[in-house]
Parts: C-alpha cells; sequence; structure tokens
C-alpha cells in the first residue's frame, strides 16, 4: 500500500469525502474513491469512514492507495490517419474523440493500442508501457497531428526541441466573442485549478505558458483563429483562450455549456506541426485540413 494524505479546509465542509477525494487526488474517479471508501482505506481521525461521510474542515484524510497494477496494453487493429512514416517518427493525424494513451479505467481503443499493432512494438518505452512511443499530446476532443517516436534516441531529440521552444505546433480554433486585436500574446502561467483538481486554470506561480495567437477571420458573434504554442501545458489554449473571455466553441469544461451547435467536442484542431528530423537533421513541416464537422460550423456560419 502506498500512503496518501490530503488535507480539508473550512471551505470543505459538508462535501462527501467520495467527491473529495476524486476532486483533489490525481488520476482518482469518483467511483474509485467511493471503493476506497467501501474496502475500509480511508482514515479520518483514527477511523475509517464510508464513502457518505461529510467533511467537517480541517481534516486530515490518510488513504491507504493499493499499489498500482502491472498492466498488459494489448495491441489493436484500429485505423490511423498517418500523415508521414519513417523508420524513426511517425505523424498522425488523431481524430476527436480518440484517446492518446491508456489511463486508469481506460485501456483500449487509445492511440496507443492502436499504434502498438501498427508499429508491432517498436515504439519508444521512455514514457514507459502506458505511453510508448508519445512524445507530446493532445487532449481527447481535440483533433490533428501528433509526433510519435519509434525508437528512444529519436524520443530524447524530439523531446529535447519541444522543450527548447524549437518544435512547430500551430492549432486553429473557432471561439465565443469577437476579438478585436489582429494578434496577441498570451503569457500566463498554468496550473491545477484550486477549485476544481480536475482542471487547469491560470494560476500565480504556475509554470509558465505562452501562447502566440492570431485572428483568421470573424464571423460576428465568433473568431476563427491561429494558436501558435511556444510552451506545451495541459489544456493550454482552451485554458489560455477561456482566460481572455473566448472560450473555445464546444469546450465544456472551459466554456459555455450550452453551445448553438451540436459538437462532441471542442472546435480545436492540431493544424501544423515541425521539427528537425531526430536522425537527418533535415527541417520537417506537416499540416492536415480542419475536419468536416469543424468545417461545417464554419460553413453556417458564412450563411448567416
Amino acid at each position: 500500500m502506498q500512503e496518501l494524505i490530503l488535507d480539508a479546509t473550512p471551505n470543505d465542509k459538508g462535501v462527501r469525502i467520495d467527491k473529495f477525494i476524486s476532486e483533489n487526488a490525481d488520476d482518482v474517479s469518483r467511483s474509485f474513491a467511493s471503493k476506497l471508501c467501501e474496502d475500509g482505506q480511508v482514515i479520518i481521525s483514527g477511523r475509517a469512514v464510508g464513502k457518505n461521510y461529510k467533511l467537517k474542515g480541517d481534516e486530515e484524510i490518510v488513504i491507504d492507495m493499493p499499489e498500482p497494477e502491472e498492466i498488459e496494453i494489448i495491441p489493436e487493429d484500429i485505423p490511423l490517419n498517418i500523415v508521414y512514416e519513417d523508420s524513426d517518427v511517425i505523424v498522425i493525424n488523431k481524430p476527436q474523440g480518440m484517446v492518446v494513451h491508456p489511463a486508469p479505467g481506460n485501456y483500449t481503443g487509445t492511440l496507443v493500442n492502436a499504434l502498438m499493432f501498427h508499429c508491432k512494438g517498436e515504439l519508444s518505452g521512455i514514457n514507459g508501457v502506458i505511453r510508448p512511443g508519445i512524445v507530446h499530446r493532445i487532449d481527447k476532443d481535440t483533433s490533428g497531428l501528433l509526433i510519435v517516436a519509434k525508437n528512444n534516441d529519436a524520443h530524447l531529440k524530439l523531446s529535447a526541441q519541444l522543450k527548447d521552444r524549437k518544435a512547430l505546433r500551430k492549432y486553429y480554433a473557432l471561439v465565443n466573442g469577437n476579438i478585436k486585436e489582429d494578434s496577441v500574446t498570451i503569457d500566463k502561467p498554468i496550473g491545477r485549478s484550486k477549485a476544481d483538481r480536475k482542471k487547469m486554470a491560470v494560476v500565480p506561480g504556475g509554470r509558465d505558458a505562452i501562447t502566440h495567437v492570431r485572428v483568421i477571420k470573424r464571423y460576428g458573434q465568433y473568431t476563427l483563429v491561429e494558436c501558435v504554442l511556444e510552451t506545451g501545458r495541459t489544456h493550454q489554449i482552451r485554458v489560455h483562450m477561456a482566460s481572455l473571455g473566448h472560450s473555445i466553441v464546444g469546450d465544456k469544461t472551459y466554456g459555455i455549456k450550452k453551445e448553438r451547435f451540436n459538437l462532441d467536442g471542442q472546435l480545436l484542431h492540431a493544424m501544423t506541426v515541425g521539427f528537425t528530423h531526430p536522425r537527418t537533421g533535415k527541417l520537417m513541416k506537416f499540416s492536415s485540413e480542419l475536419p468536416d464537422y469543424f468545417v461545417d460550423v464554419l460553413n453556417k456560419l458564412t450563411e448567416h
């Protein structure tokens, strides 16, 4: 067992313990938090508490976390939209709705499962069994281009380019509202939200995060923008655009809950990636088309 300690504050008074744990412990769902309570592994003031326990505030919660299970990721014959491939790298055009790598409770149907089948296991092992080959990620409901490393040398060199801000990652997004400036650079630190641990937010003392935004076209109450990442923080573009008051259309986490369009996710597409090839030193650049559902929304806005 691994011991995890969480501290409740007066602001948490009245919150159910399973809800509190799921919002404050990384990678713990509410159902898993409930199971921990049912198994007697959540201790407050020396006694185990059930999932219905409501916090009184100013409590120390001790959780006996089970050791992580050894997970075998199964290769799956899932179609991939491969933009480029050689013996070192693959560039994939990921569809909206596909998870990049397995996570607790979701070990199948991911991009990694598909890559393991396609590459017959020949992927870099630097990120371990769960994320072989994954140099950088894009969200489940974000579409577009992703760079994958097929060996450790390629992985290290590509990761260094991202860290040194020498790789290109350009996104297109449709955002709510009319952005008055033609271009803007957002330089705001991003960290875990104190109000909701499952969300990211602009927070003092967070990790530095820089996004360069350029207006492509205005559609009255909506604006199509190009976002170039200088850094690559979790949910960076989504958080940065929301911080300007221009959340991404379809983003139910950081934006408007009820949109006029019937969307399955945010209108955010990784349009272009560029990097120096880890073996040849050649500059590589790849672009993709906007997905049909994104184009359909733009066409509707043009018609009105």
